[in-house]
């Protein structure tokens, strides 16, 4: 990861046109290529972004970032304050609670319940970003990640489109798309997910139990 602290101010067009005024901010460039800018507040949640894969121009002052999409990230650099790169490794993605563990395993042996005729390919597809909770087939032909949370929010969506935009570069998957799946789905996460082209689904434990217990096993 490389991380600049630097006088700058970003301009972003695209969806929408936004303007960051001259100010001292972080500048976060991850190994996927992402380029996130945050200010010295606010938790998490960065000001602007550009998820990966993206295309960096380091001009003289002025760094352009843009996508395959027509996006644009445009950070003005007035003064550099810092910048070093540190090496991260690999991070074994979040550890999922109780309840999400759960799901995961039963809606991995039953995936037709989020699609009709949805086969699973594997669960916990392995990714340099960390590992996929389930990745499918549709009737397509098409892979489909899906992304299980208790309570899916906005970092549920996001975490779901690097999944996404990773997958998409591996040609032996084809066509990739993604669904976010929980217990309960915020209003948000709904429409940043339909904004995305993602799907959505929430789904009831106690019915999934039920079926479980209702399926036959040899063992």
């Amino acid at each position: 990861m490389r991380l600049v602290v630097a006088v700058c101010s970003v301009d972003y067009e695209g969806r929408l046109e936004a303007h960051l005024p001259m100010a001292t901010r972080l500048i976060m460039v991850k190994a996927d290529g992402c380029v996130a800018i945050h200010a010295d507040g606010g938790a998490y949640k960065p000001l602007n972004w550009m998820n990966a894969p993206n295309t960096l121009i380091e001009n003289e002052g002025e760094w352009e970032v843009t996508n395959p999409k027509g996006e644009k990230l445009t950070i003005r650099i007035e003064e550099k304050l810092s910048d070093q790169q540190v090496e991260m490794g690999i991070d074994p993605g979040l550890e999922k609670d109780g309840v999400e563990t759960q799901l995961q395993v039963l809606l991995a042996d039953r995936v037709e319940l989020l699609e009709d005729g949805l086969t699973l390919i594997r669960r916990e597809y392995p990714t340099a970003i960390g590992p996929v909770d389930l990745l499918c087939r549709d009737v397509r032909g098409d892979a489909m990640a899906v992304e299980i949370k208790r309570k899916a929010g906005i970092d549920g969506v996001e975490q779901l489109t690097r999944y996404r935009e990773f997958l998409a570069r591996d040609s032996r998957l084809g066509n990739v798309r993604g669904m976010l799946v929980g217990l309960s789905v915020s209003p948000q996460a709904r429409l940043l997910a339909e904004d995305r082209d993602l799907m959505w689904r929430e789904v009831d434990y106690d019915d999934l139990r039920e079926r479980e217990g209702r399926t036959l096993r040899l063992f």
